[in-house]
């Protein structure tokens, strides 16, 4: 295990580590929660989705439903086994929390975290019904692509392997989220009621994203775990989904009418 300061002028120089005897207490405890956030989310995430593989309006969408909760629960897997050579026990940790559990629909956490649990608290929220769902697939999986992306190069060599397989296949569902609503909307249903689903959304994915000043971002970037700013991944993201939302006459909540 190297020294703090050591470590940091090494990973200031472009190194990377490889296996957990390389790293610190201090990195080892902020990886280790990186790590968390994400498997919490994807076993939280394909849990709920995995309830909305019957509301699919037709077979190829709900075998297209059903692959993507199995890739999510593949990605838990390999990111989980990355935390394994830390000590973390996997059987323990997935019977952690009843994944599948959603508070009411009209709570709205902000940023606040729910203590003990790791997921994202856009995970928290209810899905109801199947445009919903391709409206929150389309949203968060555009972040979750952005937010990622960020891990496919941090300085653990390990995670940044894993999330280089996990990318391009979540951004693969924020496709299929963006074909769903779109054909959805096709074949006759309500704008209005795909707007409200918009509406709801979208400032739950926003806060995703993190407070902008953010204390721990300092801590990430030191360590080499990431490098821009929640503001500068929220900005990337507003753009992407600004435009897909208006080719399809959908709007953000702020210029909604």
């Amino acid at each position: 295990m190297q020294d703090e300061e050591s470590l940091i002028g090494y990973l200031e120089g472009g190194g990377r580590l490889n296996s957990p005897e390389t790293v610190s207490a201090r990195y080892r405890a902020e990886l280790m929660r990186l790590m968390a956030v994400f498997v919490d989310s994807e076993m939280a995430g394909a849990s709920g989705f995995a309830d909305c593989i019957n509301l699919a309006p037709g077979l190829r969408e709900r075998r297209v439903a059903a692959r993507m909760v199995l890739e999510k629960f593949g990605h838990a897997q390999a990111v989980l086994e990355v935390m394994a050579q830390f000590g973390a026990k996997s059987r323990m940790y997935v019977s952690a929390h009843p994944w599948a559990a959603r508070l009411d629909r009209s709570t709205n956490l902000g940023t606040r975290r729910v203590e003990g649990d790791m997921r994202l608290n856009v995970f928290h929220y209810p899905i109801y019904g199947w445009v919903d769902a391709v409206v929150m697939n389309l949203l968060m999986g555009r972040a979750t692509t952005i937010q990622l992306g960020e891990l496919s190069n941090c300085s653990y060599q390990p995670l940044a392997d894993a999330m280089q397989q996990v990318l391009p296949v979540e951004s693969e569902h924020a496709d299929l989220g963006l074909s769903g609503l779109r054909g959805a909307l096709e074949n006759g249903h309500d704008v209005t009621d795909a707007q409200a689903s918009v509406n709801y959304w979208y400032p739950r994915v926003t806060d995703s994203f993190g407070k902008a000043d953010s204390d721990r971002f300092e801590s990430y970037c030191r360590y080499g775990l990431r490098e821009r700013s929640n503001e500068t991944l929220l900005a990337k993201w507003r753009e992407r989904v600004h435009t897909e939302l208006g080719a399809l006459t959908l709007h953000p909540p702020a210029v909604a009418g």
